[in-house]
């Protein structure tokens, strides 16, 4: 999302500027993570029908597109990562809702491993980013609640409409809260840099040396 796996070079830390770069995202994040947790508890409040539910995952998925391919990062290969996975989100929403006639079978099979997928690219970026992000944890949070539920879902993709609403809500409501905690980290991202420029030793900068004072003579 902000750091593409294997473009973080070892030892690397974060400019002011980069840090204002990926701070800019805050608000998509925000946002995201409202309307996804809006969106899990009306998963749970609504009685779908198939069609119901296919077509409103589907609006999720193309939502977290747009959200995703709106995300910058620390450079030019990271917003083009960024690019092909909200395209890649927004096919698998217009698969689903397109799909003539959805089963049970055909959601499970496309939300699963649509988390799954997402959950790998999850945890591989949160991986890339713990040099960059002090709170990398939190991407990594999201990537292990997203397999997790990916693989529920294709466990048994022949399971009961409720199996699916618990599965689809599940995932927004806990993905939505962490990326609405994510974005107020984000936000802070800049302020953090500026405290660890202010602080030599946290960028194994030696503290300056000061000369002693040259005692008076008598």
């Amino acid at each position: 999302m902000f750091v593409a796996p294997g473009s973080t070079p070892i030892g690397y830390r974060l400019t002011r500027g980069a840090a204002q770069q990926v701070a800019r995202n805050w608000w998509v994040l925000l946002l995201n993570g409202v309307l996804l947790a809006v969106a899990g508890v009306l998963i749970f409040s609504i009685d779908w029908t198939v069609r119901e539910l296919a077509t409103f995952i589907g609006a999720l998925f193309i939502f977290q597109g747009v959200t995703e391919a709106l995300t910058t990062g620390i450079d030019a290969r990271v917003r083009q990562a960024n690019v092909v996975t909200g395209l890649l989100s927004i096919a698998t929403g217009v698969l689903i809702i397109v799909w003539p006639e959805p089963g049970l079978l055909a959601v499970a099979i496309v939300l699963g491993a649509w988390l799954i997928v997402s959950g790998t690219i999850a945890v591989a970026g949160s991986f890339a980013a713990r040099e960059v992000l002090p709170n990398w944890w939190l991407l990594l949070i999201i990537g292990l609640l997203e397999i997790p539920l990916g693989v529920l879902a294709l466990a048994n993709p022949g399971a009961t409409l409720a199996a699916l609403i618990t599965v689809a809500g599940i995932w927004a409501i806990a993905v939505g809260v962490t990326r609405v905690v994510l974005a107020f980290e984000v936000k802070r991202l800049p302020s953090y840099v500026e405290q660890a420029f202010s602080t030599p030793a946290r960028n194994g900068i030696a503290p300056e040396h000061k000369p002693e004072p040259t005692p008076a003579r008598s």
